[in-house]
C-alpha cells in the first residue's frame, strides 16, 4: 500500500479533548502514522469559524483561519471527519466550519462556471457517533444527520465518501475500546 496524505478533522465542538470523538480521531491518526501515511489533524472546537449570515458574506474572501483549513484540505488525499450526532445532525460549530471553508472557488465552481465539485479525486470517511443504536438511526431517521454532510457537502464538492456509524457510545468500556481498535485499523489502510 502506498503512503497517503491524511487529514483528520475532529468535529466535536468541545475543545477540551476529553470526548470520544477526540479518542476516535487519535485512533485513526495512530493507525495512519503506524502505516507510514503522512498525517495532519484539525480540531473544529479550537477554531474560530462563526456561521455565515448572508450571501455577501459567503461570497467574500475567507478569513485567515478558513484559508489555513483550505490549505490543509488541498494537501490531503484522504479526509476523515469525526463528529457526534446532535439534535439529528452535525453540531452547529461543524456546520459553520463547512460554511466558512467550502466556498466557491475552493470546493465548488461558482454558479455558471463549469467544473462542479473541485475536490474530485479525493476520498473521505465520515465517522459519526451517537447515543441511539445505529440501526435505529438508519431505519427511523434514514441517516439524515449523515446525509446532510456526506451528500450535501462532501459529495457535492467531489469527494468519494464512505461512512462509519457508531451507535450506543455510552455503552461499555469494552465496546468503546473495540471501536477504537476498528477505527485505528481503518487508519492503517487510510480508508
Amino acid at each position: 500500500m502506498s503512503s497517503r496524505r491524511v487529514l483528520v478533522i475532529n468535529g466535536h465542538p468541545d475543545p477540551s479533548g476529553q470526548r470520544y470523538c477526540t479518542a476516535l480521531s487519535a485512533a485513526y491518526l495512530r493507525g495512519a502514522d503506524l502505516a507510514g501515511h503522512q498525517i495532519r489533524r484539525l480540531d473544529v472546537g479550537a477554531l474560530k469559524l462563526p456561521p455565515i449570515q448572508s450571501q455577501a458574506e459567503f461570497l467574500a474572501e475567507p478569513d485567515e483561519t478558513a484559508r489555513a483549513v483550505q490549505a490543509a484540505i488541498r494537501w490531503a488525499q484522504h479526509v476523515v471527519i469525526v463528529y457526534p450526532l446532535w439534535l439529528g445532525g452535525p453540531p452547529a460549530v461543524l456546520k459553520a466550519f463547512f460554511e466558512q471553508v467550502f466556498r466557491y472557488g475552493f470546493a465548488l465552481a461558482a454558479p455558471g462556471e463549469k467544473g462542479g465539485g473541485l475536490m474530485k479525486g479525493k476520498t473521505a470517511r465520515v465517522i459519526i457517533t451517537m447515543g441511539m443504536p445505529a440501526p435505529f438511526f438508519s431505519l427511523v431517521f434514514d441517516r439524515a444527520g449523515l446525509k446532510c454532510l456526506a451528500r450535501g457537502i462532501l459529495r457535492l464538492a467531489g469527494f468519494s465518501v464512505r461512512s462509519t456509524i457508531i451507535g450506543g457510545v455510552e455503552g461499555s468500556p469494552e465496546r468503546r475500546k473495540a471501536w477504537l481498535n476498528r477505527i485505528e485499523s481503518l487508519g492503517v489502510r487510510a480508508v
